[in-house]
């Protein structure tokens, strides 16, 4: 999917995250972050590579409860970004400047969802 051209006009990812609670290092290096933490470093780098691709974060918080439905298990965070268009979020994520900081995203990660929407109007 992400390969296709994708729809017209901008796009929003929702991020659900969920944290490890020690950082993961696949390289095996020693680490006393908790994966937030890790997942916090890889948070600044990934914003400003967004930005450097016309595209921004609308929104991030941690998640409080669940007021509604049922799940085993609630994610950590939620975070929304902004792309002007597919192809922009494609380079964003393939940015050499990403290699790096990619380290301390999987490192920090237990889980993510990573879902594309586009607006439709519903509640305009």
């Amino acid at each position: 999917m992400l390969q296709e051209p994708g729809p017209d006009g901008p796009i929003y990812m929702v991020n659900l995250l969920k944290f490890r609670a020690q950082a993961d290092y696949k390289d095996g290096r020693e680490s006393a972050l908790t994966g937030r933490e890790a997942y916090n470093l890889y948070a600044t780098e990934v914003t400003r590579v967004i930005q450097q691709h016309a595209g921004k974060i609308l929104f991030s918080a941690d998640v409080s409860g669940l007021l509604l439905g049922h799940v085993d298990e609630l994610w950590d965070a939620v975070a929304i970004a902004q792309y002007p268009n597919r192809a922009a979020l494609i380079a964003m994520s393939m940015s050499e400047a990403l290699s790096e900081p990619s380290k301390h995203r999987e490192a920090g990660l237990q889980g993510q969802l990573n879902i594309e929407t586009v607006g439709t109007g519903l509640f305009d």
